[in-house]
């Protein structure tokens, strides 16, 4: 039984967080009525706001409950390199690549998501529409990913059901969405980006010294003698193909993601890109490498024996153990909604604005204004947020849902949004096989085991590669033939 003082202190500090949520988006609630305001905020978002909304939308408590208790469980001290990873190529290289080339391309030709982009660039309306139907499809299954890692640490710290929990949440994010769109999400990560890194470094210190590690040298050193008797050290075989599987899977696997591209859209200007790039990756060295490193201790704290509940259940049980002061324990939770709530704005917006700008308007409701589209934006995202709390019922551990959903959309879309950015040889053909090529290679083997298969992080790179090849090869054959462009 939790005692009622801690339970109170903890709750405060939630509450503080969710009154500071209410009043960003009703501050916002008037600068969202047409599209342009409500998706990309007017494109005039500076450094800070958009690098950290990147990092908050990259990291949430997928990363932190899922991940890295999962990572750090099957590799130990060697899980530290996905966040390392992460920080190295998921942002700085990210941003070096794609974030300039994004914003001048999007503003030059008024794009306001992926599928128009695709339409755009190869003159493909059917390509608009294929990428909006798969971009709101499998965004659900991460979105249900980031509710069942909330809900896994809540019902172990707070002691409270967890179908409760997810339904806090997605009133939470959707009173965000549905109240202030992009800009109301820009403001709120902002501010929740400095939780986060004050979140991770206090937590990073107080697990370091708490008994079970035994502080920094003397943790390193359990850790390391443990990986030894355990063949984890050295890491070979099929654990380190699932571990570089993972770094690359969560690194690169970001660049093809339609929410975390949409953060490049509305940078003020190059010198904004910039800066910008050193805030990203400082924050996700910070906050992932953080991450990873709390996990990879995992064994510390319950030896060989995985705790009831699974691999899902490691972090929460972890931080439950640490004898964490409650003030802590209240900031970590709103650490983990709020990289959580960030994390789901981002989808749900980029999803339903997808379906609401790419399939509806120009399909079924032609003469629809601004201003009526940006209310059917907020209407789906309800339905989107209510989708994904009962996928997130599905009883599919965190790490694998999530790969299920980064493998067939960054599977099929990476590789010509990319080339599209770099490469004038890429054609309409190319374009095609390499998004259908990518998208079958990772959602086939998912789809025949049930979606129960562990290999999904191996899948979703095997798919970023084939389509690759396929972007490639196609389009030169059909360059050769004379193919349209």
């Amino acid at each position: 039984m939790i005692p009622v003082d801690k339970q109170l202190t903890i709750w405060i500090v939630i509450g503080v967080y969710a009154i500071f949520m209410l009043t960003v988006g009703i501050l916002y609630s008037r600068k969202g009525t047409d599209m342009a305001s409500f998706t990309v905020g007017g494109r005039s978002a500076g450094a800070w706001i958009s690098a950290l909304s990147y990092g908050t939308a990259y990291f949430s408590a997928v990363m932190f409950i899922g991940y890295s208790g999962g990572s750090g469980w099957s590799y130990g001290l060697w899980s530290v390199l996905v966040g390392i990873g992460n920080a190295l190529f998921g942002s700085l290289l990210a941003w070096l690549v794609l974030a300039d080339r994004t914003r001048e391309y999007t503003r030059k030709h008024d794009i306001k998501s992926m599928p128009q982009l695709f339409e755009k660039r190869f003159g493909s309306s059917k390509m608009r529409l294929f990428a909006c139907v798969v971009i709101f499809v499998f965004l659900i299954p991460y979105s249900a990913s980031v509710y069942k890692g909330l809900t896994s640490v809540c019902s172990v710290i707070l002691g409270i059901d967890e179908q409760v929990c997810m339904i806090i949440i997605a009133i939470a994010s959707a009173l965000l969405l549905v109240l202030g769109g992009y800009i109301a999400t820009l403001k709120a990560d902002f501010v929740q980006g400095f939780v986060m890194m004050i979140g991770v470094t206090a937590l990073i210190v107080l697990v370091v010294l708490s008994p079970q590690v035994g502080g920094l040298g003397t943790g390193l050193s359990n850790m390391t003698e443990y990986m030894r008797s355990h063949e984890m050290l050295p890491l070979t075989g099929k654990p380190a193909v699932a571990l570089i599987s993972t770094l690359l899977m969560t690194s690169f696997g970001t660049w093809g993601l339609p929410q975390m591209v949409h953060k490049y859209y509305g940078i003020k200007d190059r010198q904004e890109v910039k800066r910008g790039t050193i805030i990203s990756t400082v924050f996700a060295l910070l906050v992932a490498g953080g991450g990873y490193f709390i996990g990879s201790l995992s064994h510390l704290f319950f030896g060989e024996t995985m705790p009831e509940g699974g691999k899902d259940f490691l972090v929460p049980l972890m931080l439950d153990q640490a004898g964490l002061p409650d003030l802590l324990v209240g900031v970590i939770l709103v650490l983990l909604i709020s990289a959580s709530v960030s994390t789901l704005s981002s989808i749900t917006l980029t999803a339903c604005s997808t379906v609401s700008m790419d399939l509806v308007k120009p399909t079924i409701a032609k003469k629809m204004n601004d201003k009526d589209l940006a209310a059917l934006t907020r209407i789906l995202c309800l339905v989107f947020v209510v989708m994904s709390y009962f996928i997130a019922n599905y009883p599919t551990p965190i790490l694998e849902m999530m790969s299920y959903s980064w493998g067939i959309i960054s599977g099929s879309f990476l590789a010509p949004y990319l080339l599209s950015l770099y490469w004038r040889g890429i054609n309409r053909a190319g374009a095609w096989a390499g998004m259908l090529g990518g998208f079958l290679t990772a959602f086939l083997p998912a789809a025949i085991s049930g979606f129960t298969t562990p290999d999904g992080p191996l899948y979703a790179c095997l798919a970023m590669a084939v389509s690759f090849v396929l972007c490639f090869g196609v389009s030169k054959a059909a360059g050769r033939k004379g193919a349209e462009a």
